[in-house]
């Protein structure tokens, strides 16, 4: 096809990559209850991804990058706590106001299995980062914040941020939307991507490219 997805024509730095999938993976953590309800942001980045970093660590097929074991990680962990449906709108544009319910569920779909296969490879590449926690700037009442860290092991620091909003009703805690790698927003690099896509071949042809280019990644994997 004359576009083979802007995907090829963006080249991510090993750090970058390494880095987007550990951080991607610290999400897992996620589906753990806090302590306590009002327990800030931070300190529930910090405590699940100590925790997550010891698992992977831990699971020698977690970093072979079994892709089954990763999906199934992703399910039962990450969604669950993950504002999904945000982070998939947010990359799409205003396209997903015009989508269907149809058309959203396969975006989501396609762009989930899209992330787990593109980083699911490099967990292999785990081994001795830790995480160090920035100063968390908000205050009490803010129901959306940015909690920065960086990944630290052989290398310089590697910059890792997220993007958190507290949700609505008792108990459900803050869900993170967009995460921050060397500088660089996840949904908002998708977002370009996925513009050139839609205005070449509108929504039915992003999931085209999406469902194709995951079929691609399988028969790698």
């Amino acid at each position: 096809m004359q576009t083979m997805f802007l995907f090829r024509k963006v080249t991510m730095k090993r750090d970058f990559l390494r880095t987007l999938v550990l951080g991607f993976s610290l999400l897992a953590g996620l589906g753990m209850q806090a302590h306590a309800e009002d327990e800030a942001p931070d300190a529930m980045i910090k405590r699940l991804s100590v925790d997550v970093l010891d698992s992977i660590k831990a699971d020698k097929t977690m970093r072979s990058g079994d892709l089954t074991k990763v999906v199934a990680l992703v399910d039962a962990k990450i969604l669950p706590n993950l504002d999904f449906q945000r982070m998939t709108a947010s990359a799409v544009g205003p396209a997903w106001r015009q989508a269907t319910p149809e058309q959203q569920k396969r975006l989501q779909d396609e762009f989930k299995i899209l992330l787990v296969r593109t980083y699911a490879g490099a967990l292999g590449q785990v081994s001795d980062q830790t995480i160090a926690m920035k100063p968390l700037r908000a205050s009490p009442d803010d129901k959306e914040v940015i909690v920065r860290s960086e990944v630290k092991g052989s290398g310089d620091p590697i910059q890792l941020d997220y993007r958190l909003a507290k949700t609505p009703g008792q108990g459900t805690g803050w869900k993170i939307y967009n995460i921050n790698v060397l500088g660089v927003w996840l949904v908002e690099n998708y977002k370009s991507q996925f513009s050139a896509e839609i205005n070449a071949k509108g929504l039915d042809g992003l999931i085209t490219s999406l469902a194709e280019r995951n079929k691609a990644n399988a028969k790698k994997s």
